[in-house]
């Protein structure tokens, strides 16, 4: 099991719950902090006296109050904490409960598991913390139809420009026209077809329809 964990949260009857459970699993390490600014300085330290945090465990929100900061957002806390220890495992446990944002921390961020704040949230956060510590990564089930669906197309910038303008009202036949304008290489309206086409079957849709909502939903436009 981690050594270490640091655990960055700014509600306080949040942050005591989550280190009464760390500790339940017998790590000897748990440091919390209220800030984020906090964290980063805490991971810098651990680095600094060669005794560097396994994982850091924060939420995704933190509360503005008289205290300036220069890092307010778990996100941001995240990468930075990331170009400064590339080996940091990260779990986010928020009560954030939007598929494409949590989809983005995985792609982007690349944490390592993720556990939304609910009734069951103490037992999750137990198996997430296990699941990471065996080099697994641990997505909710509610959320790993969404994660793997993204992952069954990659949408180029040629994509996002043809269903853009599908969202926007723009007949089919007219995106030739558009895409030209803008100077795409594949323009002809065979080119358009064949390529929707393409996304439709990778994601399991039959109309443009249920794509542009699925492009919505998910903010890919």
């Amino acid at each position: 099991m981690f050594d270490s964990i640091l655990i960055a949260e700014d509600q306080q009857s949040v942050n005591y719950s989550v280190q009464q459970m760390v500790k339940d699993l017998g790590i000897s390490h748990v440091m919390y902090v209220y800030y984020c600014d906090d964290a980063l300085l805490r991971l810098k330290v651990g680095i600094q006296e060669h005794k560097p945090f396994e994982l850091l465990i924060a939420d995704l929100s933190f509360e503005e109050d008289t205290r300036e900061q220069k890092i307010n957002t778990g996100a941001a806390l995240i990468e930075a904490a990331k170009r400064l220890q590339p080996d940091l495992r990260v779990l986010v446990f928020s009560a954030e409960s939007n598929p494409a944002v949590i989809r983005g921390l995985f792609e982007k961020l690349g944490i390592n598991g993720y556990v939304r704040k609910g009734r069951t949230d103490a037992v999750d956060l137990r198996k997430a913390i296990e699941t990471i510590y065996k080099n697994k990564k641990y997505i909710p089930y509610e959320f790993q139809q969404a994660i793997r669906t993204k992952n069954a197309h990659d949408f180029t910038l040629y994509d996002t420009m043809i269903v853009s303008q599908l969202a926007q009202g723009t007949l089919q036949k007219d995106i030739p026209t558009y895409l030209e304008q803008q100077g795409a290489r594949a323009s002809s309206l065979s080119s358009v077809e064949k390529r929707l086409n393409q996304i439709k079957e990778a994601l399991g849709f039959t109309k443009n329809e249920q794509l542009v909502a699925y492009c919505k939903d998910y903010k890919i436009i």
